[in-house]
């Protein structure tokens, strides 16, 4: 599996949800798992996600997210999971 984990930070509002799973959907990444939570007014999600073999490259899928979360007003970050597996093994 090519795991990633998607983090989404900011100002809640319509839609957050819809038209990152759309972005997700688009591109053929499958949800893993998934946490959300609202905070007096601020969204919070972190996904783990399987990217596909496609021809695009991640930093292009990671661009892509991040654009998205722009047009929201939002943050999102796509990490290779592999990062945060080898941190824990020092």
């Amino acid at each position: 599996m090519n795991k990633a984990i998607i983090t989404v930070v900011g100002k809640d509002t319509v839609g957050i949800l819809a038209k990152t799973c759309t972005y997700l959907a688009e591109n053929g990444i499958n949800i893993l798992d998934i946490a959300q939570t609202v905070v007096q007014g601020y969204f919070n999600m972190m996904m783990v996600v399987d990217l596909p073999e496609t021809s695009r490259p991640f930093g292009e899928i990671a661009g892509g997210l991040a654009k998205t979360g722009e047009e929201m007003g939002l943050q999102v970050k796509c990490q290779k999971a592999e990062i945060f597996e080898k941190m824990h093994r020092i």
